[in-house]
């Protein structure tokens, strides 16, 4: 073939190409052969359009619900979680042996399939099930964790063992890992109490053991209707020994387990970011099983934004965050519109606002300032002008949906009244008994540093104002700060709370103030032996109507006799959740966000 002969067929089959590329055409090639000669002739034939195809459908968008708290998340360690975030996010990630009901609050399958418990009371025995993996964020995407290769370089999933939450409740009983939270266990489980204080080191006297993979047992002192409850709160939940001691071939983090990168759960979420004091994100786990309590989440993500109240709101009002509690400036308003009164749920939780006394630090330890600075607050005017109805007048502290907490129908005449005359005659005696004026007085409420703590702080200085003649100091904290100052009791009240472990007096009275040197009794410096016996006795008390009256008897002590706390409202809050968004409700305090959706 000549040169140019062949440089013509090739811009052909270039062109041809280039028309391919673009709509593929009909094209009928003819050759014909002369001597001396090829010629080539090329027919385009009319291009034939390409059959319609159907678009691709768009994936669905991943539904990512968008929540605030008003300060970074302290902790995500169950060990050492003591906050409602903290908690939140422990039960996002991991799951104890059983759990509440967030309905009713009543006790319900976890991780365990099933329990049994000895004829004496003291043994209990759980089946766990032994098919969810432990799982991580690999940056990626969610990952099963894997074991150390075996002689043969094989590796398998790690699952989820009751080895694993003997570790977890035996890392949150040892007096190493410093856990706030021991308290709850350590009047429960045998020999708790002294592995917790070092005077017993052998681990195998502890009434924890995995009899094998799938079987846990715990021996307790006591036989109690709530001890199962107690262990299955998160500090006795499972958690990764490899990951925070390490093991033949993972590198342990110790307290740095929990931050991202290295954190391992087992839950229906896992976590995937946290900025802190940003923002923490926990996205759905694909390798959650599900059961008939805990379903696979539908959510694919969580994302808990840092923002105060107004600012949360406003995000709410602008369509850029799903929930949102409503700031009382703004209550009236939303009350008014019919399209934000749609969206308007109530959250009924088993918990308690109310300030602590320092009993050790003047003025505070004398009674009558106490009692007269309790008598001062006018509780239905901070519930209605100040928190815009939320909430429920609260006359004592152990609020009424636990089981054996006093009944207002009951014990209409117990706690605390607003009585500004008697309290100006309590503060009277005392300023002339010392020699001092109001002016003189130095008193200080310190809060965690929050709008609407500030909001009541403000209003409940100008009751006291109003009533006594004295200004009280007020200042705040960031939270991890203020729980810290808060123990050491250089002040003379804190702004405190407490929401419902388990659904028990108890949980109110004797693991807050039964132990001189945990929880609030830790804040308050206060012990009465009246009150002890009380709420001793009323958690062995079978009777119902017998153990209620002894915590209506351990209530006067408290709020009125000895005023070492002054209750100010039981929980009940509004909040605004945008209209695609489903879920049940919760009188736990804490949600169960796996039972969440989004429908756009």
């Amino acid at each position: 073939m000549s040169r140019k002969i062949w440089f013509a067929v090739s811009l052909l089959v270039v062109a041809g190409m280039a028309l391919a590329a673009c709509q593929p055409p009909q094209v009928q090639t003819v050759v014909t052969v002369v001597p001396g000669a090829t010629v080539v002739n090329v027919v385009v034939a009319t291009p034939v359009p390409a059959a319609p195809t159907a678009a691709p459908p768009k994936p669905a968008a991943p539904k990512v619900l968008r929540i605030s708290t008003g300060a970074d998340v302290p902790t995500i360690d169950p060990s050492r979680a003591v906050d409602m975030d903290s908690i939140q996010v422990v039960e996002d990630t991991s799951v104890g042996l059983v759990r509440q009901n967030p309905a009713n609050a009543q006790v319900e399958l976890g991780m365990a399939t099933k329990w049994d418990v000895s004829a004496d009371g003291k043994v209990y025995t759980f089946k766990i099930r032994g098919d969810v993996p432990w799982v991580r964020w690999d940056g990626k995407k969610v990952a099963k964790v894997q074991t150390c290769p075996d002689k043969d370089g094989k590796t398998k999933d790690r699952l989820v063992t009751a080895k694993d939450f003997q570790y977890g409740i035996l890392r949150t009983l040892d007096a190493k890992t410093a856990a706030e939270y021991a308290y709850v266990l350590t009047p429960v489980i045998v020999g708790g109490a002294e592995f917790n204080d070092g005077t017993l080191t052998d681990t195998a006297k502890v009434g924890v053991k995995a009899i094998d993979d799938t079987t846990l047992q715990v021996t307790v002192k006591e036989a109690a209707a709530y001890n199962v409850n107690i262990l299955g709160l998160w500090v006795a939940h499972a958690q990764p020994s490899w990951i925070i001691d390490g093991d033949d071939c993972t590198q342990g983090r110790g307290d740095r387990w929990t931050e991202p990168g290295f954190f391992q759960g087992y839950g229906a979420f896992v976590l995937k970011e946290w900025v802190h004091d940003s923002v923490l994100t926990v996205v759905k786990n694909p390798f959650w099983p599900g059961s008939d309590t805990l379903p696979v989440a539908k959510l694919d993500e969580i994302q808990r934004r840092v923002l105060d109240l107004s600012p949360a709101f406003a995000e709410f009002e602008a369509g850029n965050m799903d929930v949102s509690s409503v700031p009382s400036a703004d209550a009236d308003r939303v009350m008014a519109d019919a399209k934000y009164k749609a969206m308007l749920s109530y959250v009924y939780n088993i918990g308690t606002e109310f300030y602590s006394f320092q009993t050790k630090r003047p003025p505070t330890d004398d009674v009558r300032v106490r009692q007269a600075l309790s008598l001062a607050i006018d509780r239905e005017s901070l519930v209605k002008n100040v928190n815009k109805g939320d909430g429920d007048v609260a006359p004592w502290y152990c609020n009424p949906g636990a089981t054996g907490c006093p009944l207002p129908e009951k014990y209409p005449d117990l706690g605390v009244k607003y009585n500004p005359a008697k309290a100006k005659e309590l503060m009277d005696a005392y300023l002339k008994e010392k020699g001092l004026t109001a002016d003189k007085l130095e008193i200080v409420l310190m809060f965690n540093t929050s709008e609407s703590h500030q909001k009541r702080a403000e209003a409940i200085q100008q009751m006291w104002k109003a009533a006594l003649g004295i200004t009280v100091k007020l200042t705040n904290q960031e939270r991890k700060v203020y729980y810290q100052q808060r123990d050491e009791g250089l002040q003379n009240i804190y702004r405190s709370s407490w929401v419902q472990d388990y659904p028990d007096a108890n949980n109110f009275m004797k693991d807050v103030f039964g132990n001189p040197n945990e929880s609030f009794a830790k804040v308050v410096k206060w012990q009465n032996e009246k009150f002890q016996k009380l709420i001793t006795d009323a958690a062995r008390e079978t009777d119902p109507v017998k153990r209620m009256a002894m915590y209506a008897e351990a209530e006067k002590i408290l709020v009125v006799d000895d005023a070492v706390l002054t209750p100010l409202y039981w929980y009940r809050s509004a909040q605004l959740v945008q209209p695609y968004v489903k879920h049940p409700k919760s009188i736990t305090g804490y949600e169960q966000y796996e039972k969440w959706d989004i429908v756009k």
